[in-house]
């Protein structure tokens, strides 16, 4: 699947109209370590994703696709992309919490996971501790080579 990444610099009215949309959080946005990315091909934006590099690791944020756009493999090919942008970060894992998408990370290879098992800079970030509720899946998926 073709398609074009762009690394937002800043939040931009779209993304936090598509998430909010979609219910996700966007409280956070602007803090530091936040990369945000509007994902398009010639038909026009597929959706947005983004990345929050917390010490060695990386929460996936809020990966969106507008309804309009849902069931092509959007969501995925947008998640293998920020996959491998993580990993050439050099992270060692990824992590992510969901309410309603937890059997599409499963899918592609992630865990669900108990949330006294997170790595404490992953339990102190924001998304962890107060953005997603106590009832959000927490997952996670080793990137280190076996």
């Amino acid at each position: 699947m073709a398609f074009n990444a762009v690394e937002l610099p800043e939040p931009t009215a779209d993304l936090i109209t598509t998430l909010e949309a979609a219910g996700l959080p966007t409280d956070d946005l602007h803090e530091p370590g936040r990369r945000f990315f509007r994902f398009e091909n010639s038909e026009g934006l597929i959706g947005f994703g983004g990345l929050e590099q917390v010490g060695p690791d990386v929460l996936i944020r809020s990966i969106v696709v507008p309804e309009s756009r849902r069931g092509g493999g959007h969501g995925g090919a947008i998640l293998s992309w920020l996959e491998a942008e993580a990993a050439n970060q050099g992270a060692a894992g990824l992590y992510l919490l969901t309410t309603s998408a937890a059997a599409f990370f499963q899918r592609r290879g992630y865990s669900v996971a108990l949330r006294s098992a997170a790595p404490p800079a992953i339990a102190a970030s924001r998304q962890f501790s107060g953005l997603c509720p106590a009832s959000a899946a927490f997952m996670s998926k080793d990137l280190r080579p076996r």
